[in-house]
Parts: structure tokens; sequence; C-alpha cells
């Protein structure tokens, strides 16, 4: 089976006999909050009983955080969950994607017969995403996949234009389905986000997930926004039966109250990611978007992602992103001193690249 995204902690340790530095896999670096796992290990009390199948209280818990009504909400065993859930229910004929951006979209849609078009983002504009896109949502547009930040370029969509977006998908009968499991690890998440309009877009449907910002990657926890109950309802008839353990809703329901660590991982994202901006340029790496808890880079270093890995760390190869090649790369924010380790592998492959000894 080839794996298509980064994290391969596994396959690492098999082929090497140890344990990496994983700058592969975007989680928050302050691993999860210690009230978490308390929640996660207390659950495991109930474990031989079902799940709840309607996560009543974990979606009532998401409803009090975001300000939206409980039936609003869908949780699901990851925000890849849902996304093939929303690909089923909705059983588009044509979908419209931008590239680069997140595997999974198209993996969804490629389980269904759609005809899959794509809108190309400008390596000239930074891979910027622009109005020209506007012009690409039609009535024949049944569906819209969008990520902010994008991944893996980490630029953050401008809300003016994601209005314009949505309008325009309105207009024309488009499902906006947009990403927003990175949007908490902006500096400033309150100015990108879009849950303030979903009464105004009853089209646009949000995912959110607890992966990235709790460190609960291996929990599986995600979850959707939308207005349009009926949709929601298709997406739950499409899942599998206990989709959502009964450890990943505690889980998720303590993590809901971690304010003071969500406090501490934005400070910490903010200073570590202008940090490796600065000391990354300075090695002649160019750093693109980056406005969330990882970078996207080019350079011209080559077999950079093999002979780092062969030194112990990962970063993710975007050579597999449609639209990119081996010149690009993506790799996390982690800690102060993780983060010295890798500049300090990489300021010695520039100084061999150079010929210094």
């Amino acid at each position: 089976m080839k794996l298509i995204h980064g994290g391969d902690v596994v396959g690492y340790r098999e082929e090497y006999g140890r344990e990496p530095l994983d700058f592969s896999a975007n989680c928050n670096p302050l691993g999860m909050p210690p009230g978490v796992k308390a929640a996660a290990a207390a659950a495991l009390e109930e474990a031989h009983r079902y799940p709840d199948p309607l996560c009543r209280q974990l979606r009532a818990a998401i409803a009090q955080e975001e300000g939206l009504p409980p039936q609003w909400i869908l949780c699901g065993n990851g925000a890849a969950d849902l996304i093939f859930r929303l690909v089923l229910a909705l059983r588009p004929r044509r979908a419209l994607l931008v590239a680069p951006a997140f595997a999974e979209y198209e993996q969804a849609l490629a389980t269904i017969d759609c005809l899959v078009v794509f809108h190309d983002l400008r390596e000239e504009e930074e891979f910027r995403l622009t109005d020209a896109i506007l012009p690409q949502i039609t009535p024949e547009t049944d569906l819209l996949f969008l990520c902010t930040p994008n991944n893996p370029t980490g630029w953050a969509i401008p809300r003016e234009l994601l209005l314009r977006i949505a309008r325009r998908c309105r207009e024309t009968g488009t499902v906006l389905a947009l990403d927003e499991c990175f949007c908490s690890l902006l500096d400033e998440p309150e100015a990108f986000t879009m849950t303030g309009f979903l009464e105004e877009f009853p089209n646009l449907i949000i995912l959110k997930a607890f992966t990235k910002l709790y460190a609960m990657a291996g929990l599986r926890l995600g979850y959707c926004l939308c207005r349009e109950e009926g949709l929601l309802e298709k997406m739950a008839a499409c899942a599998q039966p206990w989709s959502v353990s009964n450890v990943a809703q505690a889980a998720g329901i303590a993590a809901l109250q971690e304010q003071a660590y969500r406090e501490q991982t934005k400070t910490l994202i903010h200073s570590q990611r202008e940090f490796l901006r600065r000391e990354l340029t300075a090695l002649g790496v160019q750093v693109i978007g980056s406005q969330a808890n990882y970078l996207f880079i080019r350079t011209d270093l080559p077999c950079l992602g093999q002979r780092l890995k062969e030194r112990g760390i990962l970063l993710r190869s975007c050579a597999n992103y449609r639209g990119l090649d081996e010149r690009y790369y993506r790799l996390a924010v982690r800690l102060p001193e993780e983060n010295a380790c890798l500049l300090q592998e990489m300021r010695g492959l520039v100084a061999a690249g150079k010929g210094t000894p």
C-alpha cells in the first residue's frame, strides 16, 4: 500500500530501528494535554459499552464552544472520515479542487463517479488563492473543497475572498466544503474562520478536527458544522455504526476545557515558526506562506528529505502534491530544541553542498 501522508513513524522504525524526530506530521509539539489523557484513560472504564452514536455530550460541548446549535454539528472519526461521508452523501457529478491541496479530497472523490476539475495555484503568485477561481465555479459545480490555511502552503484565505466565493457558490448551488482543521493554529483564527457565516450560507459546511491543536491524531476525532441539517443527516447515514469511540468522545470534551494549553500553544507556535522562518531563509531556503504550525519550503538542496531521514529527521516531501515537485517540503513547527536539531543538520548539508569541510 502506497502512503500519501507524512507521520509514518512505524515505517521509519522498521527501516532504521530507531525513533525519528518527526517534522512530517503537523501536530501540536506540546503533545496531548494531561487533562485529555486523563479523560481518555478514565473512559476506558466504559469501553465495554457501545459509545453514544449521536455523540450527545460531545456535541453539546462543541456547540457551547462554537456558539451554534447542537443540531448543526456532526462528529466523525477524524476530519478525513467526514470528507468521505460528505462525498458519499452528495455524490457530486462535478467537483472543483484547488491544487496543491490536501490529498484526501481527491481520494474521496475517486470512490464515486465524479469529474474532478482543478484550479491550479500559480507558483509566481506564491500559490495563493485569488479571485481567479470564481469563473470556475459554475452551476455544473456540485462541490468545492477549500482548505484554510491551505495544506501544504500554509496560506490562510482572506475572509473577503472567502465571502466572494461563498456568495458565488450560493448563486450556483455549489456546496462549499471549507476545511478549517489548521485554522485554530493561526495567530488570529477569529479573523479567518467562517463559522459566523453559517446562517447566511446554508450551502457552507466547515470541517474541523481535534487532531492538530490537541495532538490527538491517534484518537481520531473531528466534526463538521452546517446549517443544512438534511445534509448532516445524509452524512450520518453514510457512516459505519459507532464511528466515534467513547474514549475519543471523552477526550474531546476534556480538550475543549484546555484554554491555558491553547494560549501556550499559540505563543510557542508563533515564536518558533518565525524563528524557523528566519533561520531557514538565512540558509537560502525559500519559505512560502506558512501562517500556521508548519512551514512550506522550496530548496535546491538535492535529496534533502532522504538525507535528513538518514540522520533521523522526517520531513514531508511535497513531490506527490499536484503541481509540486521534489524541491518542495512541508515541515512542522516543533519544540525549540527539536527545531535547533533540524537547523543544525540542515546547516551541515548546506555547508557540504558548498564544499565546506
